[in-house]
């Protein structure tokens, strides 16, 4: 990226935290003075008695290149381009790390107490590979996009209106190469694209991809902001990456880390020997449970680092969205804290003012300069209107994940089928609050390691129970309000729980049931694209309607989901083995249902039990409602079908009889069932 010499007024905004262009200021860009190519470099170090630029161009010494302090405390200097290349060619014959090592660079510092310390550069463009964490010169310009179409139409799409099914993604450990190596970027772009296009999923989400120093952080601990990690290749590696994604059609979710820091010494703690991206007193500056420093919201520049900070993945690398993390610990003082560990505001509450701020700028930046873009809060607690817009008191993201949903399923999920009856409200609950908010379903990466289980291993029972259970689980998931997200892995069965130092299990695909449950959920992620009635009106009861909320005997819920158009789907879910043949639902109308999915189907790993014939309601009233219909409900399955009005004179409501049985087939009407002997084995 070419440098910007910063006038006053871009001085002014980084201090006063309005900035989306710090980046441009700070770092090191290549510029021409006087004709002789140079590289510019400039760094916020306001308490330091004296800077340095070091590396191994100048043997690490600390007198060779002395910087320039500027009025508003930052440091500057210009470089010949000519250091960074000498002897390159031979050392490059020698050694084929030599040319990058000439670029490797560090800001030594003589902090506010007279001692030199060596920092990374906070505004690098590129870091080297763990364990170096050397800043190294990258200029950003010269990749040529090719996703325009994606990009034009993504500033005219409607997200709140649209399907969003999003895959969650560990670039280190989804596939590996045989040897057990990283792929780069663009190998895996090559294996990722034809997956996602044949899954059926509409967005990638990738845990962080900015520079950090320790694998089994995952990239939640952020020590190169502006550097995509070295991990999996060069920046440029990573554009072409979300580029080849945005060419099949594919939306691309980074996950960012605005709220802490990691402890190392050459990253951003005590930056110049005093604080100056967390906070002085300890009670607001540091996360003891993670380890961490929290950043100081107060502070201008700060606010400035992390605005400018999204706006360069946003338009650097064209990423289609911000996955939020932690935003609960920015907005409440006593976050994870004990009584007399953390500091009140001026009005004597629990709430970061600054940090509410910053995020309404950040909210209101990213919506008004990026079309189409989105941002997601990862918000555990039940602050109010995280999704509302900014001018009506709210937050300003556009969507949240609904963490007590995940909490309520997954709780309910682990208890063994039997006494699921006594928590029928879990299920029930969450359309309580369902359109408070623009939600997002979530069972993600945190939900399957550290003891919890895989989302199959969740599930009590045998084999057959556990991918029953589990098949049902995603397609009630699927018809529930709210967009989707699945971690890695969960898609086909990953049995054991997820380690990011080894790729995942993809030989279970050799083996019997897995297949069948890779097939239902693309066969899942497709119906749920192809129906807008499972995305259009998320935001109302408008597209929602209980049938059955409370068969709490049979664990068994139904309810409609409905597109702006009136077409109608009715889902079923069955949480328990049992197998119902003869079941009375309650209809809306006078209506034709037809099976249109069925997780119990045998080509998805089930017993087959399934409504093989449309079915006409009955005016027979029951459950409050004057129409019904006699179905047959598969065990631990989710059933989807079609629901057409018939066009009629109304019938009367009457009695309620008995099905009447085929002679042909010795079975009731609009059912299925298969012998008693297989029932008792499913039970």
């Amino acid at each position: 990226m070419n440098y910007y010499p910063p006038t006053q007024k871009d001085r002014d905004e980084f201090h006063q935290g309005i900035s989306r262009y710090a980046y441009r200021m700070f770092g090191a860009h290549p510029a021409m003075n006087n004709d002789i190519p140079v590289w510019n470099f400039a760094v916020w170090a306001p308490n330091a008695q004296a800077v340095s630029l070091t590396g191994e161009f100048c043997h690490w010494s600390y007198d060779a290149f002395p910087m320039e302090k500027q009025h508003d405390g930052t440091w500057e200097l210009q470089v010949e381009r000519k250091y960074f290349d000498k002897d390159f060619e031979k050392e490059k014959h020698d050694f084929p790390e030599a040319g990058e090592r000439l670029l490797a660079y560090k800001y030594a510092i003589k902090c506010a107490d007279g001692v030199w310390r060596l920092r990374s550069d906070p505004y690098a463009f590129f870091t080297e590979l763990r364990p170096n964490n050397a800043s190294i010169l990258y200029n950003l310009e010269g990749y040529q996009w090719g996703d325009d179409k994606w990009m034009r139409t993504r500033a005219k799409r409607n997200p709140y209106r649209s399907p969003m099914n999003i895959y969650e993604l560990h670039l280190g450990s989804w596939q590996r190469a045989e040897d057990g190596s990283f792929l780069n970027y663009v190998e895996i772009a090559e294996r990722l694209v034809p997956y996602i296009k044949k899954m059926g999923y509409t967005h990638v989400e990738l845990l962080p991809v900015m520079e950090h120093p320790l694998d089994n952080s995952w990239g939640y601990q952020v020590t190169g902001y502006y550097s995509a990690t070295s991990r999996y290749g060069k920046p440029k590696d990573l554009m072409r990456m979300i580029d080849l994604l945005h060419q099949a059609g594919i939306g691309v979710i980074l996950d960012w880390v605005p709220a802490h820091f990691p402890r190392d010494k050459v990253g951003l703690r005590e930056f110049d020997g005093t604080p100056c991206y967390e906070h002085a007193d300890w009670r607001r500056s540091e996360m003891k449970q993670w380890g961490t420093m929290l950043f100081d919201f107060a502070r201008g520049e700060v606010c400035s680092f992390l605005l400018s900070n999204a706006c360069f993945w946003l338009e650097w690398f064209h990423a289609d969205g911000l996955r939020v993390d932690a935003v609960s610990s920015m907005i409440y003082l006593d976050f994870c804290r004990e009584e007399g560990e953390w500091l009140p505001n001026q009005y004597g509450n629990n709430i970061n003012l600054e940090a509410l701020a910053f995020i309404r700028r950040l909210n209101e930046t990213i919506y008004h300069d990026f079309p189409g873009a989105m941002t997601i809060a990862e918000e555990s607690s039940a602050y109010p209107m995280v999704t509302k817009p900014v001018y009506m008191g709210g937050l300003g993201f556009g969507f949240k994940w609904n963490m007590g949903w995940m909490n309520d399923m997954l709780a309910y999920i682990k208890k063994d089928p039997i006494y699921r009856k006594w928590h029928h409200d879990k299920l029930t609950f969450s359309l309580f609050y369902a359109f408070s908010e623009n939600y997002i379903l979530p069972f993600s990466h945190d939900e399957v390691v550290h003891g919890k289980l895989s989302m199959l291993d969740k599930q009590p029972g045998d084999l057959w129970r556990k991918f029953a259970g589990l098949r049902a689980l995603y397609g009630y998931t699927m018809a529930h309000p709210g967009k989707k997200l699945l971690f890695m892995g969960g898609e086909f069965g990953q049995f054991i729980e997820w380690d990011e130092d080894r790729p995942l299990d993809w030989f279970l695909l050799a083996y019997e049931r897995h297949p069948e449950l890779h097939k239902c959920v693309r066969a899942l992620n497709h119906f749920y694209k192809a129906h807008p009635a499972f995305w259009e009106i998320e935001d109302s009861w408008e597209g929602f309607q209980w049938l059955v909320p409370n068969d709490q005997d049979n664990s068994v819920t139904v309810f409609i989901r409905q597109d702006s158009k009136g077409k109608k789907v009715v889902c079923l879910t069955n949480f328990t083995p049992q197998f119902i043949p003869e079941y009375r639902l309650c209809l809306p109308s006078h209506c034709i249902i037809q099976e249109v999915f069925n997780t119990d189907r045998l080509e998805y790993g089930g017993s087959d039990q399934h409504n093989a014939k449309s079915i006409e309601a009955e005016p027979i009233p029951f459950n409050g409602l004057a129409w019904s219909a006699m179905i047959c409900v598969p065990p631990l399955a989710t059933v989807y079908f079609s629901l057409e009005e018939v066009k009629e004179e109304k019938l009367q409501p009457k009695k309620a009889k008995k099905a009447a049985v085929s002679k042909d087939s010795g079975k009731k009407q609009g059912t299925r069932v298969d012998s008693k002997e297989k029932q008792v084995e499913l039970l």
